[in-house]
């Protein structure tokens, strides 16, 4: 088992290079619809099966390369796609966040709201909601924002979120059209779109 991270620069001078990668971004369909790298094609972490993606390489087939927002859906995915590799397996270091603060090149969409801030959105409204009917109605209400400040303790903690998990279920989120981007060719560095 063996995972490497390695930087977008670092990831873009090795492409353009000629070496080969196959790019995969593990997030939701909706957040991928909204923006991805150019190269990469979408298999969200949801519906990975790490033992087929490896079954179907071929000797000489590109280096699996995976990425999400930040980087740590894409090293969960890495770390059940090391089981079953002998390659090296590549995350891109920052995920799309720091591809398009290195400004490169981009496909935009009309995706949904990236997950991390719908959980924040949620998470929000279920303590002011909380708050005001504790407030309002009956004390009992605080309960609800004692809770949902459990469940941020709980997923800081653990690193799983059940809220996340349950947005990332979401009609909206499993919406979204896939595309399935060859990426073994070096990038177009007309495609780039500035950094938002």
């Amino acid at each position: 088992m063996s995972i490497q991270t390695i930087s977008v620069q670092e990831f873009q001078q090795r492409n353009e290079g000629g070496e080969r990668f196959d790019v995969i971004d593990v997030r939701s369909p909706g957040e991928y619809t909204r923006v991805h790298a150019t190269p990469a094609r979408n298999l969200p972490l949801s519906d990975l099966k790490p033992a087929e993606l490896v079954a179907i390489r071929n000797e000489g087939s590109p280096r699996i390369a995976l990425l999400c927002q930040m980087g740590g859906r894409a090293m969960n995915a890495a770390k059940q796609v090391a089981e079953h590799s002998d390659e090296i397996i590549y995350v891109l270091e920052g995920g799309t966040n720091a591809w398009l603060k290195a400004d490169l090149p981009v496909i935009r969409g009309k995706g949904v709201i990236p997950e991390d801030r719908q959980v924040h959105i949620t998470v929000g409204l279920l303590i002011v909601t909380g708050v005001v009917l504790g407030h309002l109605v009956s004390p009992w209400w605080y309960v609800l924002s004692g809770a949902i400040g459990l469940g941020l303790l709980n997923a800081g903690l653990t690193g799983i979120c059940p809220l996340g998990m349950l947005m990332a279920a979401m009609p909206w989120n499993k919406s979204g059209a896939t595309c399935q981007v060859a990426s073994s060719a070096p990038i177009d560095s007309h495609a780039r779109e500035p950094h938002v």
